[in-house]
């Protein structure tokens, strides 16, 4: 494996016969996951043939790439390019949004809150206070299918994850571990912890990106009851962006039933 450094704030790595990892160093937490977004978003943008697939995650990229079609030396080449030019600590080119996203806590919604908030030493109204209490950055996307991974809500301590994961985790459900959250795109296997669900659709797949969120867009939890489960169902977080062209929810479904998020904002289809 060869390592160069490029600068003060990367490193790069080769990583097997078809990939590389750019590694943020020498920053703080928040400036290195804004620089390794910031370097995905440039070398997206230059369209290297060859390169195949782009991932940044907290502190890292790491670039696959044909090596039919290109080779480590000029993939890095291009990195150490865009890296320098950017410097440690780019300005954001793309605003954040802020998704306002309804939530069902506890009972077969989420059945791990009343086992969350006794390992926290925290009624389960409490957890569910802090876990919608403040807005949650989108730091990465994970599996499955591009699953929103955010920072946690600020928990006592963190939260372990389950000793038994489930074969099966219900799309939309709510999930934290550690001192991270999620929202589950589709069905799948998980051992995070279920605090909720959120009844609206979290992917489209006849959209491209399939996702309406992205890195530095952040969820705004919102508890609503389990009969206001179907005033939501036909709607997907697309929908669910608090902007400037935002309506009430009132505009939607009957306000009387949603006085709980009257605060919530939709946007027209």
């Amino acid at each position: 494996m060869t390592g160069l450094e490029v600068n003060a704030g990367v490193t790069i790595t080769d990583c097997g016969d078809s990939a590389l990892v750019a590694k943020a160093v020498g920053l703080d937490s928040e400036a290195a996951w804004r620089l390794v977004h910031a370097l995905a978003d440039a070398l997206d943008a230059v369209r290297l043939t060859g390169v195949h697939d782009v991932v940044p995650t907290y502190d890292a990229l790491l670039v696959e790439f044909d090596c039919t079609h290109t080779d480590h030396a000029t993939v890095r080449s291009v990195l150490a390019h865009e890296a320098a030019r950017l410097g440690p600590h780019p300005e954001p080119t793309t605003p954040p949004r802020r998704f306002v996203v309804p939530v069902v806590y506890g009972g077969e919604y989420g059945p791990d809150l009343p086992e969350v908030a006794a390992r926290l030493g925290l009624t389960e109204g409490e957890v569910v206070d802090l876990h919608s209490g403040s807005d949650l950055t989108v730091r990465c996307l994970g599996a499955p299918a591009g699953a929103p991974m955010t920072d946690g809500p600020p928990f006592p301590k963190p939260v372990p994850r389950l000793a038994s994961p489930r074969t099966r985790v219900d799309p939309g459900s709510v999930a934290v571990a550690g001192r991270q959250a999620v929202i589950c795109p589709m069905p799948s296997p998980g051992g995070w912890p279920l605090l909720g669900r959120t009844p609206v659709r979290v992917l489209d797949p006849h959209s491209d990106p399939i996702t309406a969120y992205r890195p530095g867009d952040t969820f705004r939890f919102r508890p609503i009851e389990a009969q206001q489960w179907d005033a939501y169902a036909d709607l997907s977080l697309a929908d669910l962006v608090d902007a400037a062209d935002t309506v009430g929810v009132a505009d939607l479904v009957d306000a009387a039933d949603l006085a709980p998020v009257t605060d919530l904002a939709v946007r027209h289809g």
